[in-house]
């Protein structure tokens, strides 16, 4: 059984079966189900390690963080095919996410070193003033399943970087991930309570990081959750960091390259599953190109591939569970109900393995009052909804409460950057998908989708670190 760690210890819980949802008869481990108590002591041990991790050397920090790199880049094909066996996405995006993991370790190693402040005069003759930033202290970090190691990775990365302690819980679902990532970090050198894995349910682990003794906590699921923990941290006093998801359109205009429109939305919308917060589950699409682009990307998504996420050939994994899989088909009938019209897939799909496989869906004829256009469905549901013209489409595009990102498919420049300027979107693409950022910029949006400061790059330091204004007396 894999372990849960705290204090530098690996510590036993109940233990709890890791399934493969490409093949259900593959149980990839069992691994430690932490209890509320675990939480307590992690957070214990977080706090004993502050006091002198704060003070750790930039080079020990950086040493660190670079050898965590490393060997996550040299095992790239070997965790790729285990985030695949219990995630679901294919091979090659979960090869490429420990590739990004590594990355992101690797920009913060040298975060590390990049010592930022100011020294400047006062008003006041003969004063010297310094502004400096320093840690903020334990910091809890809760994670999706979506992204099992990525994700972890741009939240463990900065706050080690910037000389806080962790407490990590994981989604239940993808304990492997982030067992392996956790153990790098303790071999390279993470001093004991530094960094600490709680494994285990949100209505035990997750409640009592949520209720516990941390100075920050940084958060990326459900709207729901992401709310409470505004609530608790508010009543605390404490800074808290949320991405909670996002309804994420994108809108094609008469004037796009077709070919091209149909790469991005296939790719926005249905690629991992459509298991993405920044997934484009709103097409948008004017009235002069709208059947061309209907039936073309009908056409592509009925040539795609579903299947086992190890197998050669596989474009779309299965979806995370049999829970997901049910929300998902309960969202396939509501747009039916509700009269969307549902063009290609959504239905369930037998293959040689017992797994959640689903063929992705269009539906058509929607408005974007419905339900499926309203609500973050986290599967391979696209919407498309047809407006008359670019004005139309951008008043769709910004009627939602969520805003994490949004793109425009278009030739027209004065269009494009119209565009880029009104949408309601932390992040725009043009001509791009909308899944898919770099891992030194910043990642973040507004309304129901982010709170708090941006993740990602060097604007990670705002949530990661506080400032301290001194003044001196030269004299």
């Amino acid at each position: 059984m894999r372990s849960n760690l705290i204090a530098g210890e690996w510590v036993n819980g109940t233990a709890v079966p890791n399934i493969n949802p490409s093949d259900t008869s593959d149980v990839i481990g069992e691994f430690a189900s932490g209890t509320a108590q675990d939480a307590t002591d992690a957070i214990a041990a977080a706090r004993a390690a502050f006091d002198t991790w704060q003070f750790s050397a930039p080079l020990e920090r950086h040493a660190i963080l670079s050898k965590t790199a490393a060997e996550l880049m040299a095992r790239r094909d070997e965790l790729g095919e285990l985030l695949a066996r219990e995630e679901g996405k294919t091979r090659a995006e979960a090869t490429a996410e420990v590739g990004r993991a590594a990355q992101i370790f690797d920009f913060f190693a040298g975060e590390a070193l990049r010592l930022t402040g100011e020294v400047g005069a006062s008003t006041r003759p003969g004063v010297e003033v310094a502004v400096t930033r320093e840690p903020v202290g334990v910091v809890g970090l809760i994670t999706p399943w979506n992204f099992p190691i990525a994700i972890p990775a741009w939240k463990i990365a900065p706050a080690l970087a910037h000389g806080n302690t962790v407490v990590f819980k994981p989604a239940s679902l993808v304990p492997a991930s982030a067992h392996a990532l956790v153990d790098i970090l303790h071999r390279a050198g993470a001093p004991a309570g530094t960094v600490n894995l709680v494994m285990g349910p949100g209505r035990s682990v997750g409640q009592s990081l949520i209720e516990g003794d941390l100075d920050a906590i940084s958060f990326t699921g459900s709207t729901g959750t992401g709310a409470l923990i505004a609530a608790e941290s508010a009543k605390r006093m404490r800074r808290c960091q949320l991405e909670m998801g996002g309804k994420n359109p994108m809108v094609v205009l008469d004037d796009a390259d077709l070919d091209m429109a149909v790469r991005v939305c296939l790719d926005g919308a249905y690629f991992s599953t459509g298991q993405r917060c920044t997934a484009s589950s709103r097409l948008i699409v004017t009235e002069g190109i709208h059947d061309r682009f209907v039936a073309a990307l009908g056409e592509a998504i009925a040539g795609l591939n579903v299947g086992h996420a190890l197998h050669e050939g596989t474009q779309i994994g299965p979806v995370v569970d049999q829970g997901q899989l049910d929300s998902n088909l309960a969202y396939v009938a509501q747009g039916e109900a509700e009269g969307a019209m549902r063009q290609i897939g959504g239905e369930v799909l037998n293959r040689d393995t017992a797994g959640f496989f689903q063929r992705p869906a269009l539906f058509t004829g929607c408005t974007n009052d419905m339900t499926i256009a309203r609500e973050e469905i986290f599967g391979p549901v696209a919407a498309v909804i047809r407006v008359r013209d670019y004005d139309e489409a951008l008043h769709v595009a910004n009627d939602t409460p969520f805003g994490l990102t949004s793109g425009i498919c278009t030739r027209n420049l004065k269009h494009a950057s119209d565009f880029r300027r009104k949408s309601q979107a932390g992040m725009v693409t043009v001509n791009l998908p909308t899944a898919g950022v770099d891992f030194h910029t910043p990642f973040g949006g507004r309304k129901g989708s982010s709170f708090g400061p941006r993740e990602q790059g060097a604007y990670a330091r705002e949530f990661y670190s506080s400032i301290k204004t001194a003044y001196i007396n030269a004299g």
